[in-house]
């Protein structure tokens, strides 16, 4: 049975390729928390989540201080079971973005490791339900734009191939909006999808002014409103229109989804995979919406999205919104208007770990589980078994010996390794550089 024997965790920060603004906020920049988690049997599992600007550097924080280290000789193939552990380990600060995004980082990089020790790519393992899943895209709907460019934007995407654009909305009068969703609506006909996001700008009241004064331009659906913990606000809402109403980009646990769902307070759901804490819980939000006879539209990291929309048959759109570009390797393939999933064995994302590596930033750091690599602890570790083991330690990339290591990180290493055997954990080593 392949055990854990070694987990890096690092951060990236990722500049948009255009200006991006909507009614709260501007997507500055992508800080993107890493991790690859290493099996004693060769192979290696990816994962990562996402802030737009912030939080970044306490979803690294929750992973080196608390999570990371509990991996350690543990079995992979226990995806759930790990979610859980960990799930509950981390409760005093569940449920809130935070914690749920620091368990899709590591969460991410197991169903990884599931995938490529069964040979499939990622649809597959997690259902296989569909071949291509229907492409918008919103990288042409920013508020900023005027009504003109936001046409021109749209008027390229039906001409390469979407199916639909996504128009951001929250000016303040509503007739901003309009001006700008009828110039649209009139420039690509009706045999073109428009959806519009007010990202949890509006009131109760507002929302449904807005709802009612976009009704005539046949929108495929209002996204996020209302703040997402007005349950009620978008029950009243969703009653009020005949617009679709679409949330969830903004809700981090499953049970959360159940309410709006039982209580009817929308009509599409956009689980965020980074932001519900990973696959694991991402593939329950959306069986669960199909028992509603709801689709779902994930929001956001279509590298990912396009795997687990074509693993799940309610899956309805993909939202273009590239963001890899500069440290992948790989493109997501567009056929007709469509996103088709990649057939590789994982994730699909051909990672560019060079160029991963220049853009670190802040702290990386290293656990290994000792008593499988060779840092002492174990049976023989002072025969040739012990020797072999300190031998491949030390070749080991961005692993340090003891003694190659500083005496107050030698300090520090040994206070961890107690903490961790008092926790009954693994005694690990974790090194760490810091980049700028």
């Amino acid at each position: 049975m392949p055990l854990i024997e070694r987990v890096e965790i690092f951060q990236i920060d990722l500049t948009p390729k255009v200006k991006r603004t909507d009614a709260i906020q501007s997507f500055i920049k992508q800080e993107t928390p890493m991790i690859r988690i290493y099996t004693d049997d060769g192979l290696d599992g990816a994962g990562y989540a996402y802030t737009i600007g912030t939080g970044g550097s306490s979803v690294m924080a929750l992973l080196r201080d608390h999570l990371a280290p509990r991996l350690l000789g543990r079995d992979p193939a226990m995806v759930e079971m790990i979610w859980k552990d960990l799930f509950f380990h981390t409760h005093a600060t569940a449920v809130g973005a935070i914690t749920s995004l620091a368990l899709a980082v590591i969460d991410t990089a197991l169903w990884d490791l599931r995938a490529k020790r069964a040979g499939e790519p990622l649809h597959k393992t997690a259902g296989g339900a569909q071949k291509k899943v229907p492409l918008y895209t919103t990288e042409g709907g920013w508020l900023h734009l005027t009504p003109e460019e936001v046409v021109d934007d749209t008027l390229r995407a039906r001409a390469g191939g979407f199916r639909g654009a996504k128009i951001k909305v929250g000016h303040p009068h509503v007739a901003q909006d309009t001006k700008r969703l009828a110039a649209v609506r009139k420039a690509v006909g009706g045999f073109f999808d428009i959806m519009v996001d007010a990202n949890q700008c509006f009131t109760v009241p507002e929302a449904i002014r807005r709802a009612r004064a976009y009704e005539e331009f046949d929108l495929a659906w209002f996204e996020e409103p209302l703040p997402a913990e007005d349950l009620g606000g978008h029950v009243r809402l969703t009653a009020s229109t005949s617009t679709p109403i679409a949330v969830g980009e903004s809700i981090y646990h499953p049970s959360h989804f159940r309410e709006y769902l039982a209580s009817g307070a929308c009509s599409i759901v956009q689980a965020d995979v980074a932001r519900i804490g990973g696959i694991t819980p991402w593939l329950k939000v959306a069986h669960m919406a199909e028992g509603f006879n709801i689709p779902i539209a994930p929001h956001f990291l279509m590298e990912l999205h396009v795997s687990l929309c074509a693993a799940v048959p309610n899956a309805a759109w993909v939202e273009y919104i590239p963001q890899l570009d500069d440290v992948t390797d790989s493109v997501m393939r567009i056929d007709d208007g469509y996103a088709v999933p990649p057939t590789e064995p994982g994730l699909g994302i051909a990672w560019n770990w060079k160029a991963i590596e220049k853009r670190r930033i802040g702290h990386s750091a290293h656990f290994a589980d000792r008593r499988r690599i060779g840092f002492g602890g174990g049976s023989g570790a002072g025969g040739k078994a012990g020797k072999a083991k300190k031998q491949k330690a030390r070749l080991t990339p961005g692993l340090s010996s003891r003694s190659a290591r500083p005496k107050s990180r030698r300090k520090r290493d040994d206070q961890a390794a107690l903490r961790l055997m008092a926790a009954g954990l693994p005694r690990s080593i974790e090194t760490s550089k810091e980049t700028r």
